[in-house]
């Protein structure tokens, strides 16, 4: 078993004044800055510069998770006004794909703004227009301990997705303090999001450009996508004085046999885009490390299980990516449906990923701290180095490529 030495929430702390947090994105994706720390050494450039910075021969791997107008209003015949953030669909471990293709009516769980003003036995109601002429939402509790909703509509034949679109706003992160504008409907996507379940967008993935695309093809850097559907759980602050006792959220991550193909191609030099990426990658070498076990249900992973087997009877990561593409194979699935809990912590042992290429993080985050095992303590220096020379922090902030 890894040793699991106590792990101060204040070393992960560092002081990030209001006004370094980018409220708005530019005008231009790649037009941000990028930091680039490699081998310990850091450099300051472009974002349009990435393509040639990239080691040869990086593959580089995305979120193609795309994020939902989740936050609806209700307004009650009193005045008041109830907003529902719809989370995940309920029970949880139903693939989002299949329930953003639901009709007529779906069961979500989520957080309930004003709640106390909602009785249990209440049914709330809206009417929105649409270019196919107006519907009719309705809402009512589920299961109230769970927080969870059925939402019913009418004309029943709109899709769910289709519902959040005309119905629901982005929901943008906390700590922008401001409301989302049609902008953002935008802006808070990768140009290459496709699978709609997210609730926080892969912000690492906010920089891309097609001129960064065809920059990156054009060296012959491979790349290939995978979907994690990013939760709202990516926010939540730690709180508890040792790090290793905060409650990791868990998220649901999607893989084709595609993904498993390139990935064993490229495993020494697999760059992640994104934190949500690397832990999609990371909780991957996991699964494949239960099915070799034959361990039960093996495409979920809990918080604990990668410091729980000792180094001597951890498979390689080929080992583990061939066990996948068996299951695969046995199974003649088109994808896997996986739960992650994974939480990467300093001392966590980094199995897929080379380098990553993310945003600058919240003061004492659980991304702080995928950044300080990645990099060790070396994290301190590319954020101070990034406050001194004015870089945006933040999901509409500037970018760096971290290279170990």
């Amino acid at each position: 078993m890894t040793e699991m030495n106590e792990l101060s929430l204040s070393q992960f702390q560092y002081d990030l004044p209001d006004d370094r947090i980018a409220r708005f994105p530019l005008a231009q994706r790649d037009a941000s800055k990028l930091l680039v720390y490699q081998g310990g050494q850091i450099s300051h450039q472009q974002f349009s510069d990435l393509p040639a910075l990239l080691p040869e021969n990086s593959f580089l791997v995305f979120n193609n998770t795309k994020v939902i107008p989740a936050r609806l209003h209700f307004t009650k015949p009193t005045g008041a006004i109830i907003e529902l953030f719809l989370l995940s669909p309920f029970p949880t471990e139903q693939p989002i794909s299949l329930a953003m293709e639901a009709t007529g009516s779906a069961v979500w769980q989520g957080m309930i703004g004003n709640r106390k003003r909602w009785r249990p036995n209440e049914t709330l109601e809206t009417t929105f227009s649409t270019p196919a002429g107006d519907v009719t939402l309705t809402v009512t509790w589920y299961n109230y301990e769970q927080s969870a909703v059925q939402l019913s509509w009418q004309p029943a034949e709109f899709t769910f997705a289709q519902i959040v679109q005309y119905a629901g706003e982005i929901p943008l992160p906390p700590y922008l303090k401001r409301d989302a504008t049609d902008a953002d409907r935008d802006t808070y996507q990768t140009i290459y999001s496709k699978q709609e379940g997210a609730v926080a967008a892969p912000t690492a993935g906010l920089h891309f450009t097609p001129a960064i695309f065809e920059a990156i093809s054009k060296r012959a850097i491979g790349y290939d996508y995978l979907t994690l559907h990013v939760g709202a759980g990516t926010f939540q602050p730690i709180k508890t004085d040792d790090v290793r006792q905060h409650h990791m959220h868990t998220e649901q991550v999607v893989y084709t046999e595609q993904i498993i193909r390139h990935l064993l191609e490229h495993r020494d030099a697999i760059i992640a885009v994104g934190t949500t990426s690397m832990r999609a990658l990371e909780s991957l070498y996991w699964m494949g490390t239960k099915l070799l076990r034959n361990e039960p249900d093996p495409f979920r992973l809990d918080q604990q299980y990668a410091y729980q087997l000792p180094a001597d009877q951890q498979p390689s990561v080929a080992d583990s990516l061939n066990a996948v593409l068996t299951y695969f194979r046995d199974t003649d699935k088109a994808s896997i449906v996986a739960q992650t809990g994974i939480y990467i912590t300093p001392g966590y042992p980094v199995k897929l990923c080379r380098g990553i290429i993310t945003n600058f993080h919240q003061p004492g985050s659980t991304l702080i701290l995928l950044i300080a095992t990645l990099i060790g303590d070396n994290w301190k220096r590319v954020y101070n180095d990034a406050l001194e020379n004015q870089y945006r922090f933040l999901s509409y902030g500037d970018s760096s490529l971290l290279l170990p």
